[in-house]
């Protein structure tokens, strides 16, 4: 489907237009009725010569409800720019048409209306003006139709010229990401909360769960509609009504995004290429309104290649956002001040960092994203914020998920890029995990964890190795790190020590002092096997590594028993019970000629090693 907006000075006919084309009164408001003039979006939809149902957005062109006007005209695919032949252009027509360029709308069709207030002579200078105005826009060549909301004249030509234009277009892509950018939410009697906007980026359907970014609210789809027939999915290009369980309108407002859960994350900096159509300079700081789907924020403008952007000119800025705001790359921008529009743009980067300032490489690394080809621009994504995960990779890189998982199973054979977790062949789409980095990123995580590891060596010589959990800790890959962990293990990196890694060079390092320790607690342990001292027992590192090396087992804090000692124990309680089906406390005592303290504290570790189970003062095989 397509959505077909308006623009244009007010009073100009923008509503009766479309009252005329479709039958829909779009003025929806009491006090637009009464003023007789559009003060927020009204919608209507059309059925063409083609078949091809569109729905039309209209906007009011009062100065004071600019901003209302780009709330409804993001999602637009086609304008009509309507001049008022009694008129002529006037200075919203300029602002409009200049914000259609911006958001660099392709097709369009400049409609002059009231004709049938003016003659011939005057209509044709109102075509001469208007040509004049439109050659150097997007609008450029576009066609000029004259029509009467009146009459009616013109209006057949207008419909087949909108069929026309609309045939040239793709359909809208489904990168398998839905979102829908909020314009209006109400209440229905019966039905609850219900909100409206252009869907993009792939389908919804009822019943499915969706996520209002950036409020972080979950709700599920009840219902779609879709020009007020009732679907079970909604496509690309689609105006869509979508009737949500689980939240309020209270708790909604114009400009949330509507998502499928997970992949939409609010961002409050982005870098954009920006371009002033503003009539005076832009200074680096300086605060703007920032328009972006149907949201707004205030917003501070980083100028990223000079102090001072000139008007008509272009150059790259990030604009520091003073709320959170949904968009994704690629998404495009308007920023205004509190009387004029000043500029607008594409966004490059959604979830950017602060990037240094009049820095050659910067804007080099900038434009590959801009023009690069889809190999590159994943490439510098990676290496931008490298490691990155696949679904946030999915977002920025603007691709749909087909194409996404084939350059990425590309990039991996090739090796330039390091897949963490995912098996590649199943690794994009939604709910898809896995970690990317490129290949000098993934040499540079191996060189930090060797690094990590080689420190604790130094720092501890006696021990086998250091932690797996404080090595994943340090490597602050969040739930990614233990992943990650065994990737290091498998590519021999690192080297499994038990609960322990260590590197494949590491030898346990111990002083005269600490070998004497060690062969000195041994000692003890064969002279008094079942009855071990704890005076000799070495310190935690000496003892762990007699553990590790499955010299001794510590059934408790203060008795160690030989290794070879408590696997005689442990066959002989065993047979014990295999042969009269239980012992005692007391009977392991006596059978090894030891202690109650010994005995107890064997058993008891017996028992959590699930050998024995105890049953009221006795013990039976597990």
């Amino acid at each position: 489907m397509f959505v077909v907006g308006t623009a244009g000075h007010t009073d100009h006919g923008k509503s009766a237009l479309v009252r005329a084309l479709t039958g829909i009164d779009p003025d929806r408001l009491r006090e637009e009725k009464e003023r007789g003039m559009t003060i927020d979006l009204g919608f209507a939809w059309l059925r063409l010569p083609s078949g091809r149902e569109v729905g039309i957005v209209d906007v009011p062109g009062h100065e004071r409800f600019i901003k209302n006007m780009l709330a409804g005209v993001g999602g637009v695919d086609l304008a009509l720019l309507v001049v008022a032949a009694n008129e002529g252009v006037m200075p919203q027509t300029r602002e409009h048409l200049a914000i259609l360029d911006l958001l660099e709308l392709q097709k369009g069709v400049v409609v002059i209306t009231k004709t049938d207030l003016v003659d011939d002579e005057w209509l044709d200078l109102v075509r001469t003006e208007v040509d004049g105005l439109v050659s150097r826009t997007a609008l450029s060549g576009a066609p000029v139709l004259a029509v009467s909301a009146v009459t009616g004249e013109g209006l057949p030509g207008l419909v087949s010229a909108i069929d026309a234009l609309l045939a040239t277009l793709q359909p809208k892509s489904d990168l398998g990401r839905p979102r829908l950018a909020i314009d209006r939410v109400f209440t229905i009697a019966g039905a609850g909360t219900v909100v409206t906007g252009t869907l993009v980026d792939g389908s919804l359907t009822v019943g499915q769960t969706v996520e209002i970014v950036p409020a972080g609210l979950t709700a599920r789809l009840r219902g779609l509609q879709v020009h007020k027939s009732r679907i079970d999915t909604a496509t690309p290009g689609s105006r869509v009504a979508a009737n949500l369980v689980g939240v309020a309108t209270a708790q909604l407002r114009r400009g949330d995004v509507l998502a499928s859960p997970g992949w939409l994350a609010p961002t409050t900096l982005v870098t954009a290429r920006l371009r002033s159509i503003a009539r005076r300079t832009l200074r680096h700081n300086t605060t703007v309104n920032f328009y972006a789907g149907a949201d707004e924020a205030a917003a501070r403008v980083r100028l990223l290649e000079g102090n001072e952007l000139q008007p008509g000119g272009v150059t790259w800025a990030q604009l520091l956002l003073g709320k959170p705001v949904a968009v994704v790359n690629g998404d495009h921008f308007i920023i205004r001040s509190s009387t004029e529009t000043l500029g607008g743009g594409r966004v490059v980067e959604a979830h950017a960092r602060r990037l240094r300032r009049l820095h050659t490489a910067v804007i080099e690394s900038l434009k590959v994203k801009e023009e690069g080809t889809p190999e590159q621009v994943i490439l510098t994504l990676l290496e931008a914020k490298q490691p990155v995960e696949l679904s946030a990779l999915s977002a920025e890189s603007n691709l749909p998920a087909a194409q996404l998982q084939s350059l990425v199973e590309a990039l991996v054979r090739q090796g330039k890029v390091v897949l963490v977790l995912s098996k590649v062949e199943a690794m994009v789409g939604e709910g898809a995990q896995g970690l990317l980095l490129t290949g000098s990123g993934w040499r540079k995580l191996c060189q930090r964890a060797a690094s990590l590891v080689g420190d604790y060596h130094q720092k501890f010589p006696a021990r086998a190795g250091m932690p797996r959990e404080e090595v994943r800790s340090k490597l602050k890959l969040g739930t990614y790190a233990p992943a990650v962990l065994q990737k290091l293990i498998d590519k021999g990196v690192l080297v499994e020590q038990g609960m322990a890694v260590r590197l494949p060079s590491h030898r346990v390092q111990l002083t005269p002092a600490q070998q004497a320790s060690m062969d000195a607690f041994l000692d003890s342990l064969r002279q008094s096997p079942y009855a071990p001292p704890a005076d000799l027992i070495p310190g935690p590192d000496l003892l762990n590594l007699l553990i590790e090396r499955r010299q001794v087992v510590k059934v408790s804090d203060s008795v160690v028993f030989s290794a070879s000692a408590y696997d005689e124990m442990a066959e002989k309680v065993t047979e014990h019970i295999k042969a009269r089906g239980r012992i005692t406390l007391a009977e392991v005592r006596d059978l090894f000629n030891t202690s109650r303290k010994y005995a107890q504290a064997f058993l008891e570790h017996l028992d959590g090693k699930k050998i024995t189970r105890r049953v009221g003062d006795e013990r039976v095989l597990y």
